[in-house]
């Protein structure tokens, strides 16, 4: 028996699948990312955290669990506050959502139109595969679009499921109604956990939750560079471990692996030539191991600089207000922010428009890869407004739409080594 077995078992993992899982994701993850040549000695404590993401970081989870009485809270989109779930001493992770699961059973319950995200997200739990989502005492969704809303009854039915509701327009009434949410979560998870969240606790936990998020902003700031330090793939593990890593030890090592990158670049040195084809990757979120657009984008001899993604920028780009001093200010801040992230449930969206050709121009980008999961309706529709206004400022771009299945990386990458080519 190996040395978490017992453990999954605990949690009700379904072995022999897990076992099959584990084996294709450690041969994906080598293919992709341990076959990168010059790769950071900081990277290799990404390599751990993915390699033990089922294990030794569950096996934390379970250890604060029994031994400190602390929650477990799984979330799915950067909607929900993690300031909150740590100033109530309980712990926040990512689910897995990022790979065909329990196709089959999920099609019975969710319609087989439906994106690839959410059916992989219930499909985890209905196929027992993921120790995060068994982990959970509470799953806390959120009103992004109608596929999850309607998804959240469906997982509901066999987990413990809350979810806030997100407003779909950015006036001064829905910020009413999102701090009224906020307030709603603060209140269910001092409930849940049986602590009151302080203005001190809360102030501590809004600088842990900006300093991790101003670790990745210094991150992308280094990604300017020309050469191009680190590939595209690697800056997006480091955005994917956000999400499951403890988030101070997380924060200390990015910066380290920031220290590291000063380095390479006042050598001059980077992961290709200089004049490399620089694309910034826009559009809908990738969760673990949803690495196939990346991967085949710097096969085809580009270098990706940046992600306007949930799982990128949208998620580190605003940091909460620290000066607050009552529990009512910092939920003020709270508010403020979290209705500054420009997802595309939201209308009107100009924002998130003017922030992709910020991002572009910021990251010196050759073009735009706008990535959409089949079925994402939000943002399949804002695709055409942002390839227009990429093409008034004479930026190239292209709209990729695909899903979590290997069948079209032939087609992907013949599209994209064209792309490629049109940018050099």
């Amino acid at each position: 028996m190996g040395k978490y077995d017992e453990m999954w078992e605990k949690l009700n993992i379904d072995m022999p699948a897990h076992e099959g899982l584990m084996a294709v994701l450690g041969k994906f993850y080598g293919d992709i990312y341990l076959s990168q040549q010059g790769r950071l000695q900081g990277m290799e404590y990404l390599d751990l955290v993915l390699s033990e993401i089922h294990g030794l970081r569950v096996r934390e989870l379970q250890e604060a669990k029994q031994k400190e009485g602390r929650k477990v809270i799984g979330t799915f989109c950067v909607f929900v506050p993690e300031e909150l779930t740590i100033a109530a001493n309980a712990i926040q992770v990512g689910l897995c959502s990022g790979a065909d699961a329990g196709k089959e059973e999920v099609e019975k319950l969710i319609p087989r139109n439906t994106c690839a995200l959410i059916k992989s997200l219930v499909g985890f739990k209905l196929a027992h595969l993921c120790p995060f989502t068994e982990s959970c005492d509470l799953i806390v969704g959120e009103t992004t679009c109608d596929g999850k809303k309607k998804a959240y009854e469906t997982l509901g039915e066999f987990a413990p499921v809350y979810v806030m509701e997100v407003p779909q327009c950015t006036s001064e009434d829905d910020k009413v109604l999102w701090k009224a949410e906020i307030i709603r979560y603060k209140e269910k998870i001092e409930e849940m956990t049986g602590n009151t969240i302080t203005a001190e606790s809360l102030k501590k936990a809004i600088v842990i939750v900006n300093n991790k998020r101003k670790a990745i902003q210094r991150l992308n700031k280094l990604r300017v560079a020309e050469p191009v330090p680190i590939s595209g793939r690697d800056a997006l593990l480091i955005n994917q471990m956000g999400f499951y890593d403890d988030p101070e030890r997380f924060t200390a090592q990015v910066n380290l692996l920031c220290d590291q990158l000063e380095e390479k670049i006042a050598k001059g040195e980077g992961v290709a030539p200089k004049g490399t084809p620089r694309l910034l990757m826009s559009g809908c979120p990738m969760a673990v191991p949803n690495w196939k657009l990346p991967y085949v984008t710097e096969s085809a001899g580009a270098i990706i600089v940046g992600e306007e993604s949930c799982v990128g920028t949208r998620n580190i780009r605003d940091l909460v207000d620290e000066n607050g001093k009552t529990v009512d200010d910092m939920i003020n801040a709270l508010t403020d922010r979290y209705l500054k992230i420009d997802c595309a449930c939201f209308t009107p969206n100009t924002e998130r428009v003017d922030n992709i050709l910020d991002l572009a121009k910021a990251t010196k980008a050759d073009g735009v890869l706008q990535y959409t999961l089949m079925f994402c309706q939000p943002y399949a529709q804002e695709n055409f407004r942002v390839e227009k206004s990429l093409r008034q400022e004479e930026i190239p771009s292209m709209i990729v739409e695909t899903d979590y299945g290997m069948e079209d990386v032939e087609q992907l990458k013949t599209r994209i080594e064209a792309f490629v080519e049109m940018v050099k």
